[in-house]
């Protein structure tokens, strides 16, 4: 059973090995909104864009800031469903100082394997002994269960955020950059280092045109304290050259591309999500270029790489996957073709440890192995 909700993750993962399809579209609606209590819980086919449509009307959104990789993969955007968001935990760019989806998931409804409803959490956070079943289910994948509603925790939006950009660094300096400004007590809640290769799709026509590396940090939050943050912030780093700031209005826009990773448009070439330690991240691109040419962005101050590399039978896996056993981390194949997908191992391979316990929550929760068999490793 290929479980689907609003479609626009489907060509990620191995293809799924089932010939009937399970939609969550029909499962729509806001259930719950407290403004006051920072909570809201929709039905799993409501769309993102409708949950922070209804946030933005209190003046709340999401911490996790969710990506929509639609537009990435070739599909509509604004089509991501929010039981997609929770099943595939995927975050953006402050998910590095606010944690990620399963950090903000309070509760869930959903169907397991065996056709047994069940539900889990409520509406506030609770520190309990025991297994925590939302953050199992968060990044599986809908290999588990199928969600049908969940309840989230929301923040309220900043006041005001403003972007410090520095243009032409070479990658080990920006990540230096970049984890020293994660250092500092000014808050900042984005840092990404963009490749010149990748600069030129950017939309912001001020970034694009320079031709240049761009290495970006955000500040946000109350207004009174912002251009204190923001000086201070350039004159720790002003030998590094020139320091450029963004607007409000500007910040927004740049963050908001990024969060549909605009940087990785307009090509079909295999595109990898690799984790690793910050400081590792410039020494994992240059040992993967060694064996093939890459477009490189660092997000999350270089703990969050999004290699673009070039088409090939197996999208480079082999060599990647050399890489990370020696230096360390997790790559994960989020754009290839489907004889690619099909034949090698699209999630980060699993350990014996991790291998079994990921086998008995599959005997637990789908037995019979009917949920997106084969989404994410063969026959589980």
């Amino acid at each position: 059973m290929d479980v689907q909700g609003g479609g626009s993750k489907q060509r990620i993962g191995r293809p799924v090995e089932a010939g009937t399809i399970l939609s969550t579209r029909n499962l729509r609606g806001i259930t719950l909104f407290e403004p006051s209590e920072l909570v809201i819980s929709a039905r799993s086919g409501t769309t993102m864009s409708a949950v922070e449509a209804e946030l933005g009307k209190s003046n709340l959104r999401c911490a996790f800031e969710p990506l929509d990789l639609g537009p990435m993969l070739a599909e509509p955007a604004l089509q991501s469903t929010i039981g997609g968001v929770v099943a595939t935990n995927l975050s953006g760019a402050r998910r590095v100082t606010a944690g990620a989806v399963r950090d903000h998931l309070l509760g869930v409804r959903a169907v397991n394997g065996r056709g047994e409803q069940f539900k889990w959490g409520g509406r506030v956070m609770k520190n309990v002994a025991g297994y925590d079943l939302c953050r199992g289910l968060a990044g599986s994948w809908g290999t588990l269960a199928v969600l049908t509603e969940v309840t989230l925790k929301a923040v309220p939006k900043a006041e005001e955020t403003r972007t410090l950009v520095l243009f032409g660094q070479p990658d080990e300096i920006a990540i230096e950059i970049l984890c020293g400004a994660m250092a500092t007590p000014y808050e900042v809640t984005g840092a990404i280092h963009l490749q010149s290769s990748l600069t030129r799709r950017l939309r912001n026509q001020a970034l694009r045109t320079e031709g240049l590396a761009v290495t970006a940090l955000r500040i946000e939050n109350f207004s009174a304290s912002i251009a204190y943050r923001a000086e201070r912030l350039k004159e720790l780093f002003s030998a590094y050259g020139e320091i450029v700031e963004l607007d409000h209005s500007a910040s927004v826009a740049f963050w908001e591309e990024l969060r549909v990773l605009s940087y990785l448009q307009g090509s079909r070439d295999p595109v990898w999500r690799i984790s690793t330690s910050p400081k590792m991240g410039p020494r994992v691109v240059q040992a993967i270029s060694g064996y093939m040419q890459t477009k490189a962005a660092y997000d999350w101050s270089g703990g969050l790489l999004w290699l673009e590399v070039p088409a090939s039978a197996d999208a480079g896996s082999a060599d990647i996957r050399r890489v990370i056993a020696m230096r360390g981390g997790h790559a994960t194949l989020i754009r290839a073709d489907d004889e690619a997908r099909r034949t090698v191992e699209v999630f980060q391979p699993l350990e014996a440890g991790p291998e079994r316990l990921t086998r008995r929550l599959k005997e637990a929760f789908d037995p019979a192995r009917i949920l997106n068999r084969g989404r994410m490793y063969a026959g589980l």
